[in-house]
């Protein structure tokens, strides 16, 4: 039995961020937020009980830097880390980091169980001994075309080619023809060793049409495990997912307790503690209105996920169980108090997750702004989990989910009224938001009707429905103000400082002074700091674009991100609509094509370049 804890540090930012601190307080544990440069006024700072700087705003230097997490979890003198979900959420060797470091305990699974089933095919193999059925497919990683090509003879095509650390569409590739197999071979290994450092990959057989079932488990270090029932989460978007509920509207209780079981038996032989999600694709079949899927229906293993998910809250609105507090017990070595029989299922629950992007633009997210008015919905049966408040700059260094609004009710019908309702009163101005994409949803017949899976918005839904939902419902996003300071000034200041990588809030004030100036040494908590204005195509100090351009057609970044691979060198001929680098931006690769055609004069990126929207890539004369 671990002591229980009295301090947490949270390995993490935004809206999960502050859900973990709400179930340490309420525990009667203080808490410490870890922030980047371009956090220092979020909101999960702000929650804490103290906070440090760990890096630049770049993930990779700050969120991403287990080294600088774990030192400061022993200087704030925390005794447990808890990693949220993203970032180091389901990393293997910053568990073991973690395990191995004095005085301080991880919350999750172990990292031996975390590596075992964080490796697809692994977590296959498992599955098999557990007696759990899997998607057909590879159980080594694939190294050549050749194998590619044998497997859809034997097993068909399309073929789902996947990263071994994958998860959520990132790493995966389908491969519909023979030809097409070398290149998307190559694109998934190139995303395995961007995203997750491992360039391993594997196959299965791709399923066309199906529903996304997923199980929450909760295991203890007794040898306890428990399935806290189902949710679905088949409305995605580029196998991003949109809106997640719980319980599935179309499984039937023989075909939900049947999953539910395989899922139990699943973590169970992979010897797996603390919660977890077991991800599950289930063939639709054509059903008539208000028939559901029966226990005849097939289904496939498809992943586990290490740690807390997004969509844990849809579980908890709808058992009554706090998952995050059942995390940090768990860690402290306790026995869960409740039986596999005791878990019911009451009511509906739907979670909107509420993006900073234009759905009418392609999704694509916000560059930039303030949250002008922010005022989210309440009464019965809604709960916002989020971190902003009126008046934050949006930070868009990270990914674009600024909150999580949850519904519940006694019925799915009531839940799509009750939705409709909190949509509507959820405001929001300053930045773009996919709140009038949910509005639309809630009235889209296929998903009323519970009949969509997987495919439905990228290969079904009319794009010009969401745009006339957008220019019903939605409002359009402002730029930062050039100047974040208020013009009445006082002189009576609370500042931010940090000591020794550790922040600290001191207030100041001196009579008959002139208002006091803030620079790099403190942060002025009393007025939002100004954002610089980003640079676009003929903007900024040397108006880059245009000097580049001046003897052709720049080629820019349509959008913040990195660039993974030049495709092109100066002296190429290229085309127009050729594809000329790969951009990953918000967790996706996406090809960077040339406008017009000509000869690559200029290559301005190279591999791993960090760029911002309107940036120059190269120029075509």
């Amino acid at each position: 039995m671990t002591d229980t804890f009295e301090k947490v540090l949270v390995a993490n930012r935004g809206e999960i961020a502050v859900r973990v601190m709400r179930a340490c307080e309420e525990l009667g544990i203080d808490t410490v937020a870890v922030y980047s440069e371009a956090d220092r006024n979020a909101g999960h700072v702000r929650y804490a009980d103290e906070a440090y700087n760990v890096g630049p705003a770049r993930a990779a230097d700050s969120y991403l830097d287990g080294a600088a997490i774990v030192d400061a979890a022993q200087r704030s003198g925390a005794d447990a880390i808890h990693p949220g979900y993203g970032f180091l959420a389901e990393n293997a060797d910053f568990a073991a980091r973690v395990e191995a470091a004095e005085g301080v305990t991880w919350v999750g699974p172990a990292s031996d169980a975390m590596e075992r089933l964080g490796e697809k095919t692994r977590a296959r193999k498992i599955m098999q001994s557990a007696d759990v059925p899997i998607v057909p497919g590879t159980t080594d990683p694939v190294e050549d075309t050749e194998e590619v090509e044998v497997f859809g003879e034997e097993h068909g095509y399309p073929v789902a080619i996947k990263a071994e650390g994958g998860g959520g569409g990132r790493g995966m590739k389908v491969v519909r023809s023979a030809e097409e197999a070398a290149d998307q071979l190559e694109s998934a290994q190139r995303e395995g060793e961007a995203y997750f450092d491992n360039p391993s990959v594997y196959l299965e057989r791709y399923l066309e049409n199906p529903r996304h079932i997923e199980v929450q488990i909760v295991a203890d270090e007794h040898g306890n495990v428990r399935h806290l029932g189902e949710r679905d989460c088949s409305l995605q978007r580029r196998h991003q997912k949109v809106i997640e509920e719980g319980p599935s509207p179309a499984l039937s209780d023989a075909l939900r307790e049947e999953i539910g079981e395989a899922a139990r038996r699943g973590v169970d032989e992979a010897n797996y503690t603390n919660a977890g999600t077991v991800e599950f694709l289930v063939a639709e079949q054509d059903r008539e209105p208000g028939e559901v899927l029966d226990a005849d229906a097939d289904f496939y293993f498809l992943e586990v996920n290490t740690r807390i998910q997004v969509e844990h809250c849809v579980t908890e609105e709808i058992t009554g169980i706090d998952i995050v507090k059942w995390q940090l017990r768990v860690a402290q070595g306790e026995e869960l108090a409740f039986a596999q029989d005791d878990v019911e299922i009451d009511g509906h629950a739907m979670e909107f997750r509420i993006n900073a992007e234009n759905a009418a633009d392609d999704f694509a997210p916000a560059t930039g702004g303030s949250l002008d008015i922010y005022d989210p919905p309440g009464g019965v049966g809604v709960r916002v989990d989020d971190a902003l408040r009126q008046g934050d700059d949006l930070v868009t260094d990270y990914d674009s989910m600024i909150a999580k609004l949850i519904v519940s009710g006694e019925d799915r019908t009531e839940v799509i009224q009750r939705g409709k309702r909190a949509l509507a009163e959820y405001e929001v101005e300053g930045i773009p938001t996919v709140i009038p994409f949910h509005r639309l949803m809630l009235t889209d017949e296929q998903f009323v009707a519970g009949k969509h899976t997987t495919k439905y918005l990228d290969e079904h839904l009319d794009p010009a429905r969401i745009d006339e939902a957008q220019e019903r419902w939605g409002t359009a996003g402002t730029a930062p103000a050039a100047d974040g300071n208020s013009a009445d000034e006082s002189a009576r200041r609370e500042f931010t400082v940090e000591v020794d990588g550790k922040r600290f809030e001191v207030e100041l004030e001196e009579h008959g002074a002139p208002a006091i100036d803030v620079d790099a040494a403190g942060v002025d908590a009393g007025a939002r700091q100004p954002r610089p204005e980003r640079a676009g195509p003929g903007d900024g100090d040397a108006d880059s674009a245009s000097a580049a351009a001046a003897g052709g057609t720049a080629v820019t970044a349509e959008m913040q991100g990195t660039i993974l691979e030049v495709l092109v060198g100066e002296g190429d001929a290229v085309e127009a609509g050729e594809a000329v680098a790969v951009l990953e931006a918000m967790k996706m690769e996406n090809d960077v094509v040339a406008e017009v055609g000509g000869t690559v004069t200029e290559v301005a990126v190279s591999e791993g370049t960090s760029v911002d929207m309107g940036d120059t890539l190269l120029v075509i004369e």
